[in-house]
């Protein structure tokens, strides 16, 4: 324990390496701490975030572009986390006292640190500088809002899709007219479709990743329930309730898709997007972040996709509509600048993001602001526009439940036993419940 958190404090310390340095340049200096990867060597002189491609491209010249052009002599440097130990790196900077400026964040963990009042309410920067919070979507809203208060802006929304081989369901008979895959609308809908299509390819329906990657178990169970108006968790956050009709509906039917061979099996998340680029499978479910990568494979004369890719919402099984999302979003930390003109150097950088928050939108993400997710250009973009409903339509743990990113684990670890191990539904009814109640119990407020 002592030996990793001393690797803890001195990651911090490297990281704090990378971006120290007093300016004798008259210059006002913030430290903004992110993942999304390193990419100086080719994004790194690029000065406008129109140029950037991908998350790291798009992001490293966003930065560029709001360092060479702000008139304020704001230098904003960058320091990055790596994506897997990055709340445990951000945690260790804030015990050493090396606080960033600004961090961005999963919006499913902001509420772990607006609790332990780590982070800044923003509601009166944000309507004097610009930032016109009317203008959030309800997902945007919702994920940086807590007891009335808003404590981000907001950057992306990302959500659970279906990534479908049009071609795969041509050969299936499972195209409409127009071209479009035809989806079901019903838990038998979707069985009887994952029949037919391995009946005519001779491939399993669905890729995902089950092994070593417990999220994606626990977003596909939480589409599920939430797709049968169901509420997982009480209304203080404190329980969750596992014993419930939506519960067992969603765990029997994965359960069911998965013993009767239309899962791909035993793959973890890179083999599944793998089975998918290969032909190997008629979809893949995961999120918006792949998009883009599927699209320019599906460009490629020689790739199984080419000219057969197709993305949509995950489709609506039950009562309503309902995904699950999350999101990405920017925060202040309290003591991460020293005087006022720090802040405002902050905010400006925060405004200016906001200003460009189109161009993340590229990404594959989907906007936050209801003015871009509803203008034309956004709308233009390849294969955004029947993705725009999940800016409303996207679900998450409500706020209230702490710790969510390590209970998303919890879940996903006994359904992904349901799965490989098939073990009895009510077996990891009580696993889960037992577990994840535990850990609420456990965890700080």
């Amino acid at each position: 324990m002592m030996l990793k958190r001393l690797t803890l404090l001195l990651c911090a310390a490297l990281l704090a390496a990378c971006g120290a340095g007093r300016r004798d340049d008259g210059k006002t200096e913030i430290t903004l701490m992110r993942f999304f990867g390193s990419c100086e060597a080719q994004y790194g002189q690029v000065m406008k975030a129109s140029e950037g491609v991908g998350e790291c491209g798009i992001v490293t010249a966003l930065v560029n572009e709001f360092n060479a052009t702000n008139p304020d002599g704001i230098v904003v440097r960058t320091q990055i986390g790596e994506w897997g130990p990055y709340y445990d790196q951000l945690t260790a900077r804030l015990v050493a006292k090396d606080i960033p400026a600004i961090a961005v964040m999963h919006e499913s963990a902001l509420g772990d640190y607006v609790r332990r009042k780590l982070v800044l309410p923003l509601d009166e920067d944000f309507a004097r500088i610009g930032v016109d919070m009317g203008d959030f979507t309800e997902h945007a809203a919702r994920g940086t809002r807590f007891d009335g208060h808003t404590y981000a802006l907001p950057f992306d929304t990302w959500a659970w899709l279906w990534h479908v081989n049009t071609r795969l369901m041509k050969q299936a008979g499972l195209l409409q007219p127009d071209g479009r895959p035809r989806l079901p609308h019903s838990p038998e809908e979707l069985l009887a479709q994952a029949r037919q299509f391995r009946q005519k390819t001779g491939k399993p329906y669905f890729a995902w990743a089950v092994a070593n990657e417990t999220a994606a178990n626990d977003r596909t169970f939480l589409t599920l329930v939430a797709q049968q108006d169901a509420q997982l968790f009480s209304a203080d956050g404190k329980t969750i309730r596992m014993h419930q009709p939506a519960v067992t509906n969603a765990l029997t039917l994965m359960q069911q898709l998965y013993a009767e061979g239309h899962v791909r099996p035993n793959l973890d998340y890179a083999a599944a997007n793998q089975a998918f680029l290969n032909g190997e499978a008629g979809v893949v479910v995961v999120g918006t972040w792949t998009i883009d990568q599927f699209l320019r494979e599906s460009r490629k004369p020689e790739s199984p996709l080419q000219g057969g890719y197709a993305v949509v919402p995950f489709p609506q099984l039950y009562d309503r509509p309902a995904v699950f999302a999350d999101g990405h979003a920017w925060a202040l930390f309290k003591g991460g600048t020293t005087d006022a003109k720090g802040h405002e150097a902050a905010l400006k950088f925060l405004k200016f993001i906001w200003d460009h928050s189109a161009e993340w939108s590229r990404t594959g993400h989907l906007p936050v602001r209801r003015s871009v997710a509803e203008s034309p250009a956004f709308r233009a973009l390849p294969l955004r526009e029947p993705l725009a409903e999940i800016t409303h339509t996207g679900i998450a743990m409500p706020g209230n439940v702490p710790t969510q990113r390590a209970i998303e684990l919890l879940i996903g670890e006994d359904v992904a036993n349901l799965l490989l191990s098939a073990k009895p539904v009510a077996e990891v009814q009580a696993n889960v419940e037992k577990r994840v109640n535990t850990a609420l119990k456990k965890a700080r407020r």
